[in-house]
């Protein structure tokens, strides 16, 4: 029998990127507060990359701890710029104040995916994708806060490129699914090397 796939999230497009890859899997949201782990692992100064991978395995073995056998893969994004940190806009006042410290700037997404197993870690992959947003008009911007913000409000940095967002852009270097939160392509070799998914 297969292992049995938890996803440790309730991103609705990593959910729905793994669907369409043909991969089952079953959600177990786990309670986590992440703004407290996230202030905990700036103060310990972490780098962005560890903090995304402390993040994804902190979701990955509490899921893990009440589920043995399953694989559990958790997932963590995070944005940065000028080596600030940036976390899902609050309000819109918020995502606007974000959006305009991002434009014209360069800046770096990275997404982390940890799997556990009886509550140990059996892979991981953190990927990189660097983007530039463009010098979009103050109106401009307004005008897509008013149309996007019910969607944007789960986004880091206050954009989803597979939406209005990718708009705001002018350049982007790096995988497509590392940018949507999921870095799908690594995780799907995993899957295929320990029969989650056929070869």
């Amino acid at each position: 029998m297969n292992p049995h796939l938890i996803l440790a999230s309730g991103s609705q497009i990593r959910a729905d990127l793994l669907r369409a890859a043909g991969v089952p899997f079953t959600v177990t949201i786990p309670r986590v507060d992440e703004s407290s782990i996230r202030a905990a692992l700036e103060a310990e100064g972490a780098s962005p990359r560890d903090m995304a991978d402390a993040l994804a395995e902190y979701k990955a073995r509490r899921v893990s701890d009440r589920q043995p056998g399953a694989f559990v893969l958790g997932c963590d994004q995070i944005l940065t710029c000028d080596g600030v940190i940036y976390a899902k806009p609050e309000s819109p006042e918020d995502a606007r104040a974000q959006l305009l410290r991002l434009r014209g700037q360069r800046h770096q997404l990275l997404s982390a995916a940890v799997i556990y197993q009886d509550g140990e870690p059996v892979w991981r992959h953190v990927g990189v994708a660097r983007l530039l947003m463009r010098e979009f008009s103050d109106a401009y911007l307004d005008e897509y806060l008013a149309r996007n913000w019910d969607s944007l409000r789960h986004a880091v940095g206050g954009y989803k490129l597979e939406e209005e967002g990718v708009r705001l852009f002018s350049r982007i270097e790096g995988d497509h699914f590392t940018i949507l939160g999921l870095p799908l392509l690594e995780l799907l070799a995993f899957f295929n090397l320990r029969g989650i998914i056929a070869a």
